[in-house]
């Protein structure tokens, strides 16, 4: 095995609301962010039913951006594969992180059909902000 590492993360699960859409600025093209949340059910030691949600930020670029766009709403059901990527900015002196899932393969899994699979990839590292975080409002574009 080589010296690199792997970047890979899968998940399933519902979107939290609907898509949040800009556009990069001079003509970079369309992002989309949704929030995607993913859960764990077990049974503790008293054998109550316990569950745990996650809540991930997950984006589309490119040609995905445009299917995820016109496709995805609240409470649709999807599966993506994708990369992790940390973002670091200052605001007022303090520096911010932000982690998201920079999805490279999309599908959706509650259409009455087959669910479509769409592959791209985006090279593009920059993105704007969604409105569901206003805590990273003022982060710069990368």
């Amino acid at each position: 095995m080589t010296n690199r590492g792997v970047n890979k993360v899968i998940l399933l699960g519902r979107l939290g609301a609907d898509p949040d859409i800009r556009y990069l600025p001079n003509n970079g093209g369309k992002v989309v962010a949704v929030r995607l949340a993913t859960s764990e059910v077990w049974k503790d030691a008293k054998n109550a039913k316990q569950e745990r949600t996650e809540w991930h930020r997950v984006v589309f670029f490119k040609k995905l951006a445009d299917t995820a766009g016109d496709l995805l709403k609240k409470g649709s059901k999807i599966y993506v594969e994708g990369t992790l990527r940390t973002q670091q900015w200052d605001k007022n002196g303090e520096k911010r992180y932000r982690t998201e899932v920079v999805v490279h393969e999309l599908q959706l899994l509650d259409r009455p059909t087959a669910p479509a699979s769409v592959n791209g990839s985006s090279s593009n590292p920059a993105s704007e902000d969604a409105d569901w975080d206003d805590e990273y409002a003022d982060m710069p574009l990368n």
